[in-house]
C-alpha cells in the first residue's frame, strides 16, 4: 500500500549466493561481516540496521550499519549456534538527522530559526509517541517543549543539537516507510571441523595382523593409536555393510569371483541385510559402537560411506522392484561408467513413480546411523542422484541434527560440483589429484578461493583415493608422495589420504595408463606393513601438528601465490595468514620429484603485513631452522629426500638488542 512512498534502496548485500537462493556457510564462532549499498533519492540522510536471528529465535537482533563511504554500509555479528541463521537489512529516511544537519547550517548562516525549531519540535514529539509510556517518552516531550517554547532562541538552538537528544531520537526511528531487503538471506553454521579437518581412509577388513584373515572392528580399534599418532581428526571407513555374492567381482576387478574372493564393499546387501546392517565378518552393532567410542577417546570421529546403490542380493531388489530401472529383456540395469561395467551394483531409479517412498527410505538410512552416533558421511557419487533429493535430505537431516557433516565425492564438471555445495554438502572433493604444475595449481586454487565460491564450497584435497592413483604418484617415487602431501596439508584446510597405501607410497597401477591400483584393496584383503621404516607416517604427523598450531592453515581464506624465479617453473610459493596477521605461513614446494630445484622467492610483503624496511624471521617448521630475511627476496634450494619443502612461519621484527635482532615469539 505504501510501496510508492518508500524511498530507500537496498542492494548489493554481501555475503549472499545467487540472490539469496542458497545459504552462505560459516562455522561456530565466526564473525559474519555484512555489507550493503543503502541510499535514497535527494539529499535526505539515510539510516540502516542489520537484522539477524537463529532460525529457532522468535525475535530479531539488531545492529546499526556503519557507513564506509559511497553509500556502502557494514555491520557484523558472531554466530554461536549450529543450524541456520537469517539476516537482512532495513533502511529508512532519517527525517530528524536530516533536519538537524540542515538546522546546523542555518544556525551558521544566521537568520530566523523559529520555523525550523517548530519543525524539530514536531519530529521530537512524534518520537515521544513512538516511545510509549516511558521515561524516555517524558524526556522527549520535555525537549520538544523547549524547542517550541519561548526561551532565548540561542538556548533553544543549543538544545536542538544536543547529543542527548540525538541519542534519544536514534532509539525511536520512524519506520513506517522503511525498506527491508527481501528475500531474507540464510546462513548455515557448522561445527569448526567443517572448515578444517584431516581425514584418513582405511578398509577395516584389511586391518588384521594375520595375512589372509578378514579384519574386524576390533582390529580396526587396535589401529586407532596409529591413526591418532599421525594426527587425523576423522577416520573414514568405506561401506561396512554385507557384500552381495551375485556377480561378485574378483581380484583386480575380474568379472568373476573365485573361491574366497571378498568382493567390493560398494556392492551393498545380502538377502537378510542392507544399508542398515553390518558385514558379519567385521562384527556386530555392539562392536561398531565400541569402535565409535574408542575413536572418540582418541579425539577421532568416524565417518561412514553413504553409497546409495545395491547388490542384486539386496532386500530392496526383491521387495521394491519399482525402485530400479528394467531393461527391455526384463533384467535390472546395472551400473556403468563406460568402458567400466559394474554388474555387481544396481543403481536406484530416481525417476520411478515410487520416488517418494524411495526418498524416505534412503533418508532413514542416514537417520539410522545418526542414531548410532555417526555424524559424518562421505557420500559416494552424489552427482548421479537428483539435486532436489539432496536438497531435501540434507535440509531435513540437519534440521534435526545440525552437527551432521556431508562430504561430496563428486569428480564431475565444476558447475555440478558447485551446485552440490549449494544444496548443502559441507565439503567437496576437488580436482587436486590432477593439478600438478605451478600454473595449474595457482589457477585452480585462485578460482576456489574467490569470495562468492568460498562462501559455499569447502574443498577437501585428496592426493590419492582407492579409485585414484595419479600418474604423478605412479612415476614420481617417494618424492612425489612427499610433494603431494605437503601441498594437500597446506593448500587446503581440509584434506585426506587413503592409507596405508599413501604413507607406504603404493604406486603400482594395474596397467600403464590406468589410475586403478594393482591388487586393489577394493576387491581383496591386503596386509599392510605399517611399521616399514620408509613410511611417511612421521612426516604426516608433523604436518598435522603444524596445522593444529597454525590457524592460518586451518582456513582457505587469505591465500596468496608469490612469484618465484625458477626457469623450470618447478618451485611453487604461496602464503596463508589470519585476518589479524597474527599467524603467517609461507610454503615453498619443489614440484619436481626427480631432482633439485633452486630459485629466488619474491614475497609480496604488503599482503603479509610485513614492513618492507624491517628484517623478519622465517622459521622453517619442518626442519626447525630459522633464517633472517631482509626485503622481499629470499633464495631457496630444495631437493627430494634432502629438503623437499619449506613450511615457514613468519615472525616480525621487534627490536635490536645487544647487537642481535629480536623477533616476535
Amino acid at each position: 500500500m505504501d510501496a510508492g512512498r518508500r524511498r530507500v534502496v537496498i542492494e548489493g548485500i554481501a555475503p549472499q549466493v545467487d540472490g539469496g537462493r542458497w545459504a552462505v556457510k560459516r562455522v561456530q564462532g565466526d564473525t559474519v561481516v555484512v555489507e550493503a549499498n543503502v541510499f535514497g533519492d535527494g539529499h535526505d540522510e539515510v539510516r540502516c540496521v542489520l537484522l539477524y536471528r537463529h532460525q529457532q529465535a522468535e525475535h530479531w537482533s539488531q545492529l546499526p550499519l556503519e557507513p564506509l563511504g559511497n553509500d556502502r554500509w557494514r555491520a557484523s555479528f558472531t554466530v554461536v549456534e549450529l543450524g541456520t541463521y537469517q539476516y537482512t537489512v532495513c533502511g529508512w529516511i532519517d527525517h530528524f538527522s536530516t533536519w538537524r544537519h540542515d538546522f546546523e547550517k542555518r544556525v551558521a548562516a544566521g537568520g530566523d530559526l523559529s520555523i525550523d525549531l517548530a519543525i524539530g519540535a514536531r519530529l521530537i514529539e512524534e518520537a515521544a509517541d513512538r516511545a510509549g509510556p516511558s521515561v524516555n517518552a517524558v524526556r522527549l516531550s520535555e525537549l520538544a517543549a523547549i524547542l517550541a517554547g519561548s526561551q532565548d532562541i540561542s538556548a533553544r538552538a543549543r538544545a536542538a543539537v544536543d547529543a542527548e537528544l540525538a541519542a534519544l531520537m536514534q532509539k525511536y526511528p520512524d519506520l513506517r516507510l522503511s525498506t527491508t531487503y527481501e528475500p531474507e538471506l540464510r546462513l548455515t553454521v557448522d561445527r569448526p571441523l567443517a572448515r578444517s579437518s584431516a581425514w584418513y581412509e582405511l578398509f577395516p577388513r584389511s586391518t588384521s595382523p594375520v595375512a589372509g584373515r578378514h579384519g574386524t572392528f576390533a582390529d580396526c580399534e587396535a589401529r586407532l593409536p596409529y591413526v591418532a599418532e599421525m594426527g587425523f581428526d576423522i577416520l573414514y571407513l568405506p561401506p561396512i555393510h554385507p557384500i552381495g555374492t551375485a556377480f561378485r567381482k574378483g581380484k583386480n576387478n575380474a568379472p568373476s569371483a573365485q573361491s574366497g574372493d571378498v568382493g567390493s564393499p560398494w556392492a551393498i546387501g545380502v538377502r537378510d541385510g542392507g544399508h542398515k546392517a553390518i558385514h558379519r565378518e567385521l562384527g556386530t552393532i555392539k562392536d561398531f559402537r565400541r569402535l565409535l567410542a574408542a575413536a572418540k577417546s582418541y579425539g577421532i570421529e568416524l565417518a561412514l560411506d553413504l553409497a546409495y546403490q545395491c547388490s542384486p542380493d539386496h532386500p530392496y531388489a526383491a521387495e521394491h522392484p519399482e525402485w530400479f530401472l528394467r531393461r527391455p529383456d526384463g533384467t535390472i540395469q546395472y551400473a556403468e561408467n563406460p568402458p567400466k561395467k559394474y554388474q555387481d551394483i544396481y543403481p536406484f531409479y530416481f525417476e520411478s513413480q515410487a520416488w517418494r517412498p524411495l526418498w524416505e527410505e534412503l533418508k532413514s538410512v542416514v537417520l539410522f546411523w545418526v542414531g548410532e552416533g555417526v555424524r559424518i558421511f562421505r557420500v559416494d557419487n552424489p552427482h548421479t542422484k537428483p539435486f532436489s533429493f539432496w536438497e531435501w535430505l540434507i535440509d531435513d537431516v540437519r534440521r534435526r541434527y545440525p552437527d551432521v557433516l556431508f562430504l561430496a565425492e563428486a569428480f564431475t564438471r565444476p558447475k555440478i560440483m558447485y551446485r552440490l555445495a549449494k544444496l548443502g554438502f559441507t565439503q567437496s572433493y576437488t580436482y587436486f589429484s590432477w593439478r600438478n604444475t605451478r600454473q595449474e595449481i595457482t589457477e585452480y586454487f585462485t578460482e576456489l578461493t574467490q569470495p562468492e565460491l568460498r562462501d559455499i564450497f569447502r574443498p577437501n584435497l585428496w592426493p590419492n583415493t582407492p579409485d585414484i592413483l595419479s600418474e604423478y604418484l605412479q612415476t614420481g617415487g617417494r618424492g612425489a608422495f612427499v610433494t603431494r602431501l605437503v601441498l594437500a596439508a597446506t593448500l587446503g584446510a581440509n584434506y585426506g589420504i587413503y592409507g596405508p597405501a599413501f604413507e607406504l607410497c603404493e604406486a603400482r597401477p594395474i596397467q600403464p595408463g590406468s589410475e586403478e591400483y594393482l591388487n586393489s584393496e577394493k576387491y581383496e584383503l591386503r596386509t599392510w606393513p605399517i611399521d616399514r621404516p620408509d613410511s611417511l607416517r612421521e612426516l604426516i604427523g608433523q604436518l598435522n601438528r603444524i596445522r593444529r598450531s597454525n590457524p592460518a592453515l586451518r582456513s582457505d581464506a587469505n591465500i596468496e601465490f608469490h612469484p618465484v624465479e625458477n626457469d623450470a617453473q618447478q618451485l611453487l610459493c604461496y602464503s596463508k595468514r589470519t585476518d589479524d596477521f597474527g599467524n603467517r605461513i609461507v610454503v615453498v614446494v619443489n614440484l619436481d620429484p626427480h631432482g633439485p630445484q633452486a630459485g629466488m622467492v619474491h614475497l609480496q610483503l604488503d599482503r603479509l603485513g610485513i614492513p618492507a624496511d624491517q628484517p623478519y624471521q622465517m622459521h622453517d617448521l619442518l626442519a626447525d631452522k630459522a633464517y633472517v630475511w631482509r626485503g622481499n627476496q629470499g633464495y631457496v634450494q630444495l631437493a627430494p629426500g634432502v629438503v623437499d619443502s619449506h613450511v615457514f612461519r613468519i615472525h616480525r621484527w621487534l627490536r635490536t638488542e645487544g647487537g642481535s635482532e629480536i623477533f616476535e615469539p
